[in-house]
């Protein structure tokens, strides 16, 4: 069903802010559209790639790179990258003169068509997301796999019939600039600290996740983590059926494991199995957390068990997330680039168990490192950091008691010493605990460059 007018958009005057995956793409639809459409990024012109600018000249789009527009009043609308904060000063007089201010995710649900699962959280959601796609795709569903995991949303949305399913994963950035989005099912998988930087409180972190529900009606579902109480609060005035997950506790209705088997209990009582947890291809108990979710999700989104339990005996993971790219000597090499916060470090780190040569550090998110490096006991050899964090990190560890570490200059440099170090049996883990954008674009290209890297010691 489609959620808007499309013409509503002609000849509307809208500023793109930041030039990402998702900006470009939506300037690139909103100038399909017939908006009067202008872009704004940080970087200079000859920092922008080129195929994308000569575009925008043959479109006539007004192109402010490496500066801000001097007359906010003159946009009816900005459509803000998830990585652009609402609280800029520019974005804030273009408010106050009466523009209204969205982010892509919006825009892409109100002129496109199909139905909405949105799934977020701290940790996991990659991971849930193409797992629900994948439940989707066996199906036989027209189904697209959408939003922070490297697609753009309003890429899809426009192609979506009535019919389709955007299986959306969705950042806390990019629910803050909703407003009408509404999906048939929710997910909040977990909440742990992250983004701190951005969000300023862990109230402010939670409010934003909590968006993802705002809209929706008592004829949709939430799924939600019942065993993670802070992340459940945050469903207290919730308006949707909320259907808990859990892996502790035997649940009156939700998913849930009873000794050896995943069930799902409807609303009527009624018990259905699914699959057993030992069946599933994808290590740690997050990635049951996972599982139970995707269960939630597909199952009261009206898939049938069968296909669900089909599709999670059979997925086997996603790239950069504990991601087994190598072994030799005996030595296995494990990419969990996407451990971009210290609790999805952590969940790796555990689903490693031990004789584990950990590479960590990145860009400073003002995280806490204290419980990341408790995670090390019995289980971290070594250290080998990098990075903008590194000293922080290191700082933290020998508070800690964890001696055993080393800061170095770059990627190839942690891989050679954790190879040379490593003993048969070990573990190579990257799960840095950090961002990736102070030595590289994004966790995807960080995680690429660790592949090289071990690829490299073999030749």
């Amino acid at each position: 069903m489609s959620k808007g007018n499309v013409t509503d958009i002609t000849n509307k005057k809208i500023l793109v802010v930041g030039m990402g995956k998702s900006g470009k793409a939506a300037a690139q639809a909103m100038v399909k559209l017939g908006a009067d459409v202008s872009v704004q990024d940080n970087k200079a012109e000859d920092s922008i790639d080129s195929q994308l600018l000569a575009f925008l000249r043959d479109k006539s789009v007004t192109c402010y790179l490496g500066c801000e527009p001097d007359d906010m009043s003159i946009f009816d609308m900005l459509i803000l990258s998830p990585g652009v904060s609402p609280e800029l000063n520019f974005i804030k007089k273009a408010k106050t003169a009466g523009a209204e201010i969205i982010g892509e995710l919006e825009i892409a649900y109100r002129i496109g068509s199909g139905q909405y699962v949105a799934i977020t959280g701290t940790n996991g959601k990659t991971t849930t997301t193409t797992l629900v796609g994948e439940i989707y795709k066996e199906a036989g569903k027209k189904t697209y796999v959408v939003g922070n995991i490297g697609v753009a949303v309003i890429s899809k949305a426009l192609a979506a019939e009535e019919d389709s399913w955007l299986i959306t994963e969705t950042s806390s950035f990019q629910l803050e600039t909703i407003k009408d989005f509404r999906p048939e099912v929710s997910a909040i998988l977990n909440l742990t600290p992250d983004h701190i930087d951005r969000h300023k409180t862990m109230e402010n972190y939670g409010r934003a996740k909590a968006a993802v529900f705002k809209n929706q009606t008592p004829d949709q579902y939430c799924v939600v983590n019942y065993d993670d109480k802070e992340c459940l609060g945050l469903t207290e005035n919730c308006n949707a059926k909320v259907v808990p997950f859990s892996r502790k506790t035997t649940l009156d209705f939700g998913v849930y494991v009873d000794g050896d088997t995943i069930i799902i209990k409807d609303e009527d009582g009624k018990i259905t199995e699914i699959c057993r947890p030992v069946d599933l291809q994808i290590p740690g108990a997050h990635n049951l957390e996972n599982a139970l979710a995707a269960c939630a999700i597909a199952y009261f989104g009206g898939i049938e068990p069968e296909v669900i339990g089909k599709v999670l005996r059979e997925f086997r993971g996603v790239e950069h997330r504990i991601e087994l790219c190598n072994t030799i000597d005996d030595i296995r090499f494990v990419n969990d680039s996407k451990g971009t916060n210290p609790d999805a470090s952590i969940k790796a780190i555990e689903a490693m168990k031990e004789n584990i040569i950990l590479i960590a550090g990145g860009y400073d998110k003002d995280a806490s490192f204290d419980e990341f490096v408790k995670a090390f006991e019995g289980r971290v050899k070594t250290l080998l950091l990098m990075g903008k964090t590194a000293t922080k990190i290191k700082e933290v560890a020998e508070k800690e008691g964890f001696t055993n570490s080393i800061i170095l200059k770059d990627m190839e440099a942690c891989v050679r010493e954790a190879y040379r170090i490593a003993q048969p049996g070990d573990v190579v883990l990257l799960s840095p605990a950090c961002a990736s954008w102070d030595m590289y674009t994004s966790f995807e290209q960080r995680g690429k460059h660790f592949k090289a890297c071990v690829q490299a010691l073999e030749r």
